[in-house]
């Protein structure tokens, strides 16, 4: 079960998807509220931390979000960093078809890196484009209910969205039973606490959520 309720809840999130996205656009719209124009911002690099904490359902929670970079050179680098991910928040960007035609190949990596109890949003990013759109709401909600996950439509740059979908995946791993049992490793499923009780000494992705957060990992914050 969840920690006692003075306790703060803490939740390991891992952002996920194709590069040039947004994902680290909605990290840090999310966590600082800012936004930076695209000419701005530059590639993740391997994978940005961030820690960040919020009050959901009248619960205090302690967000360890893991940004990872979309280029494929990056993958054998990024995979580790599921280990101990409650919440999955996997991105594509609506006027791009090729990053909503590639979650596919995202959902099949999530089959082999973590459990089906995990959380899972599916964030359309950057609907400041409207007119520029080129995957409707319909086909991203019916998509992301065959795939078992919560949906979201998003922008960064207005902070459309942004919010709430960072509270609807948290809300919904706080109310996942099965994501606070305490299990060991099975094959190469993570474990499904993440908090610093149950980290592995070492491991990637898994830290002492305790600590200040200006130990938190340098990284790019582009788009």
């Amino acid at each position: 079960m969840p920690p006692a309720e003075n306790s703060p809840i803490n939740v390991k999130l891992l952002l996920i998807g194709n590069s040039s996205v947004g994902k680290s656009s909605l990290l840090l719209r999310f966590s600082d509220a800012q936004w930076l124009p695209e000419d701005e911002s530059s590639a993740t690099i391997g994978v940005d931390f961030r820690v960040h904490k919020m009050n959901v359902n009248g619960k205090k929670v302690k967000l360890s979000i893991w940004d990872t970079a979309g280029q494929e050179r990056f993958r054998t680098i990024t995979s580790s960093y599921y280990r101990g991910a409650q919440g999955i928040i996997l991105v594509y960007d609506v006027a791009n078809r090729d990053s909503f035609d590639a979650l596919p190949r995202w959902y099949s990596e999530l089959e082999t890196y973590v459990s089906s109890s995990v959380v899972k949003i599916l964030v359309g990013n950057k609907v400041d484009k409207e007119f520029s759109r080129q995957v409707s709401t319909t086909e991203g909600q019916q998509f992301a209910q065959r795939m078992n996950s919560l949906f979201v439509e998003a922008s960064a740059k207005t902070s459309v969205g942004v919010k709430e979908a960072f509270e609807e995946v948290v809300s919904k791993i706080i109310d996942t039973p099965e994501l606070w049992a305490s299990v060991g490793d099975k094959g190469a499923k993570t474990p499904k606490r993440s908090d610093a009780t149950s980290a592995t000494g070492g491991m990637p992705g898994n830290i002492d959520l305790s600590a200040d957060q200006s130990t938190q990992a340098d990284g790019g914050c582009g788009c």
